[in-house]
């Protein structure tokens, strides 16, 4: 595939210049813009059920509701901010506004940890008035957190020529390295600073890292190269099931061939043939068409990977309870809870240089800039999504470990026991993640890349909720026998390794399916 530089224009305008614009400083700009922006995202996602309970008084159910209807929310709005982007704006653009936006929330959020007048008193539930502010700033920032994360990573690719499949594969991988280290921070100088110095400093920290974030991003502006929007993809995909089903009973016409079609329009031209009856109407071209078929072909991949995801999050609720019950110690040094969470991230940052070091000597010994089909994306998903099945089995053996020694001897071992389950999970995210923001933006139709980009996120959110749904699931049918897996009084009273081998079976079996539709892609 050449670079489509007649669908390119830079800060002006302008068709873009490939010798002015866009390469791999460019790039670059959005990977360092990341690790500051999930910073933010995540040093507050991490301490928030701290601040819902200590200085707004709410529950800690309500709480930690809150906060994962929060983290879900920002995840699943990715989809609306790469429809913006997609659509109406460019890249560059989307970002700034939700970037702005972002920055609202979190002013909102600061002035109410401020202000006494607008937090309630002691032992008080918010008012009206105190909640509407609260939830303003905080979906405020969800929506701006959904804007930047859709836009970000497919204005980077935006940057690289995209026949040169290697430097797309690095770049996504490098991306996902940024945002690993943005992480890293957070559960480590960031949740010191909201143990030690406490909620304002935190968010005057948040507000001065996203406006250098914004001003870092802005200062590459130059040298950017800006993809047009092509107007709204959601129409000219129901258009053309509309069409489709308005044909149904007619032979299509003979299949038209599209001249420089993407590689992935070409990959499912045989396949979802109904779609051809939507040519009967002289209004829908080939091309969109086309489009629709590429789009819909990714949403097999996309729900195969949504199961890992529940895996995920048992990093920041059962593994992080099941740490509390573990021993912490390192000499005298006591390992806060929220940091536990550093070790997949240290783990997933050692993995990327080291796995791009092993692509660069299989590249060098081909010598071709494409990459070996092991080091493909869907080949890559399919190991990460392995690893995760994997890790639930590590993850139950290791919980039936602490919870004999914790029933029968009324030991605690090491929290470092939790390391098999970290290294399995972080190299899991590291393959399946990097992985899924390649594929679907590589695959992706030209005019739908930030919307399909955003699948890899809305792919963790879901993974969230359904994690939820399955010990609710897990625990009234084991209730039904006797006794909940997942009760409420305490890990050493349930049968959170019962519950880790569930997930390790059905990862199992998710796996089969990946490979079902992986095959046929």
């Amino acid at each position: 595939m050449i670079m489509e530089n007649e669908d390119y224009e830079d800060w002006r305008g302008r068709k873009a210049d490939t010798s002015k614009h866009g390469g791999v400083i460019a790039a670059g700009f959005t990977c360092v813009v990341e690790v500051l922006e999930n910073v933010v995202f995540l040093s507050n996602a991490i301490n928030f059920v701290a601040y819902f309970m200590k200085s707004m008084h709410y529950p800690a159910a309500e709480a930690a509701n809150m906060v994962t209807n929060f983290m879900g929310t920002s995840f699943l709005l990715t989809i609306f901010g790469g429809f913006i982007s997609d659509s109406y704006l460019t890249r560059f653009k989307t970002f700034i506004f939700f970037c702005i936006l972002e920055l609202l929330g979190l002013i909102l959020l600061a002035v109410q940890a401020q202000y006494s007048k607008l937090q309630p008193k002691f032992n008080e539930r918010p008012s009206k008035s105190q909640a509407v502010f609260l939830y303003f700033g905080l979906y405020a920032m969800a929506a701006g957190v959904g804007g930047i994360k859709a836009a970000l990573p497919a204005h980077g690719g935006d940057q690289l020529d995209h026949g040169n499949q290697r430097h797309i594969s690095a770049y996504f991988n490098w991306y996902f390295f940024s945002l690993c280290t943005g992480g890293l921070i957070s559960s480590t100088v960031m949740v010191w600073i909201q143990d030690n110095e406490g909620w304002k400093l935190n968010f005057n920290i948040s507000i001065g890292t996203l406006s250098l974030a914004l001003c870092i991003f802005t200062a590459g502006f130059p040298i950017y190269r800006l993809k047009r929007p092509g107007g709204s993809p959601i129409t000219r995909i129901y258009k053309v099931f509309a069409s489709a089903i308005r044909n149904r009973k007619f032979s299509p016409p003979p299949k038209t061939d599209i001249l420089g079609e993407s590689s992935s329009a070409r990959t499912t031209r045989g396949k979802l043939r109904f779609l051809n009856k939507a040519l009967m109407d002289e209004k829908i071209t080939t091309a969109e068409v086309e489009e629709t078929r590429t789009f819909l072909w990714l949403l097999p991949i996309f729900a195969s990977t949504i199961l890992m995801n529940c895996c995920l999050a048992q990093l920041q609720t059962f593994t992080v309870e099941q740490g509390n019950m573990m021993n912490r110690k390192v000499k005298n040094f006591m390992i806060p809870t929220q940091s536990l969470t550093m070790f997949p991230l240290i783990i997933m940052l050692a993995s990327i240089p080291l796995y791009e070091h092993f692509a660069r000597i299989i590249g060098a010994k081909q010598r071709t800039s494409g990459i070996s089909n092991w080091l493909r994306p869907l080949k890559r998903i399919g190991i990460g999504l392995a690893l995760a099945s994997v890790s639930m089995a590590a993850a139950a053996v290791v919980e039936v470990k602490r919870r004999k020694e914790a029933v029968n001897n009324g030991a605690e071992i090491s929290v470092f026991w939790l390391a098999w389950q970290y290294l399995l999970l972080g190299v899991a995210d590291m393959l399946t993640l990097g992985g899924m923001l390649e594929f679907f933006y590589s695959e992706a139709p030209d005019s739908m890349r930030s919307m399909s980009t955003a699948l890899s996120w809305c792919s963790t959110a879901m993974g969230y909720f359904i994690s939820s749904v399955l010990v609710t699931i897990a625990n009234s049918i084991s209730g039904a026998f006797g006794r909940k897996w997942l009760a409420g009084h305490g890990l050493n009273h349930g049968r959170l390794d019962l519950f880790y081998a569930l997930l390790c079976v059905l990862n199992f079996l998710n796996l089969l399916n990946y490979i079902f539709w992986a095959k046929r892609y």
